[in-house]
């Protein structure tokens, strides 16, 4: 998807994206991995499809990661659902009281998110992890819908990871928010105010490391690492969650 298209609801908009076949390498990819699967999951059918976002459509909080993973959300189809990426991520969010559960394996588990929203700026699961700028730039569309319709309600975004951080600023730039100049630069901790431009708000943005295992296994990025940026993302959108 090029450019914006025009969809009037978060559920029209997440049955459409399911539904692209824009990108030709990472359709053959998602549909190998599929076909081939992993051993521990060859008795399961797999997603092999692009992966919508997840969580409620008036969310005030919105979590951006990277890609689906090749045999976690592509597999269940779910973000961050069925991996250990997603193990890290929504113990987090449970902790901070954004999710009903400290688990996420497959859709039907009962996982529920409280004004909190993930996406990502590519849906497809990419080879080695590492979509194209193209893929990236074809994805972006998708995006600017998903934006337009959560503005109303949206006042942060952490965003997991550099390659999130710099898909992401152009986009709210695009959408109602002032990007300063020079661009803010992508750290973990990194807090940004976007003054609003054409949105009734100004939006918290925050960056944080990636939850990869190459972070999480190494000691990068710790759990309380994650759950306090989260917890402040949370308390400057409003929700202020039991925790």
């Amino acid at each position: 998807m090029a450019t914006e298209t025009v969809i009037d609801t978060v559920a029209r908009l997440d049955q459409a994206v399911s539904e692209c076949r824009a990108c030709p390498r990472l359709v053959t990819w998602r549909e190998r991995v599929a076909r081939e699967k992993r051993a521990a999951y060859a008795d399961q059918t797999y997603w092999g499809r692009p992966v919508p976002g997840f969580g409620p459509s008036d969310a005030r909080l919105l979590i951006v990661g990277l890609a689906p993973a090749a045999h976690g959300a592509n597999r269940t189809g779910r973000m961050f659902t069925g991996d250990r990426s997603g193990d890290v991520l929504y113990a987090a969010l449970h902790a901070e009281g954004l999710a009903s559960q400290p688990t996420a394996i497959h859709r039907g588990d009962g996982l529920e998110l409280y004004g909190t929203r993930i996406t990502a700026p590519v849906h497809c699961a990419p080879p080695e992890n590492k979509p194209t700028p193209a893929e990236r730039d074809t994805c972006r569309g998708w995006l600017v819908s998903e934006l337009r319709l959560l503005a109303p309600t949206m006042r942060s975004v952490v965003v997991l990871g550099g390659f999130g951080w710099q898909a992401l600023l152009p986009v709210l730039g695009e959408s109602g928010w002032v990007i300063p100049k020079p661009r803010p630069v992508f750290g973990h901790g990194a807090h940004v105010v976007l003054a609003p431009e054409t949105r009734p708000a100004p939006l918290h943005v925050f960056g944080s490391y990636h939850v990869s295992q190459q972070n999480t296994f190494t000691g990068r990025l710790t759990p309380e690492m994650l759950r306090a940026v989260l917890r402040r993302a949370a308390d400057l959108a409003g929700l202020n969650p039991p925790v």
